[in-house]
């Protein structure tokens, strides 16, 4: 048996641009992608705490360092410059690999720079 599971999370990263005249996808800093594992053309769910909106495109990646996180094409309707996103990829894996797999997450500050990678997020709910 195969499951879904989240392989990779850049968390609460600020949206630099918005270009509803791109062919489509995201575009995201090189070195965010090296930090959790996202490929080029990789398939990634966004999440848009501003909104609420949630949406699946590609990565395209973006120059090195910069900070980039531009929403190309339809997506930029649903996403605005400055809006804070959770970008979320996944992977399938069978039961052999789920005992030791260990996801990425990008814990971002407000420039786009990423303060801590953890491999696994800390309950939050509060009572």
């Amino acid at each position: 048996m195969f499951r879904t599971m989240m392989k990779s999370k850049i968390h609460r990263a600020r949206v630099t641009e918005a270009n509803l005249n791109y062919v489509g996808s995201i575009t995201i800093d090189t070195h965010i992608l090296d930090q959790v594992g996202i490929l080029p053309h990789e398939q990634v769910q966004i999440v848009n705490n501003n909104n609420g909106a949630r949406l699946e495109t590609y990565v395209i990646p973006g120059e090195r360092h910069s900070g980039v996180v531009c929403l190309n094409g339809a997506a930029a309707r649903l996403v605005q410059p400055d809006d804070i996103v959770i970008i979320v990829s996944y992977a399938m894996l069978d039961e052999h690999e789920l005992a030791t797999f260990k996801p990425k997450v990008a814990l971002m500050n407000e420039n786009n720079g990423i303060d801590e990678i953890i491999e696994q997020e800390p309950p939050l709910t509060e009572m």
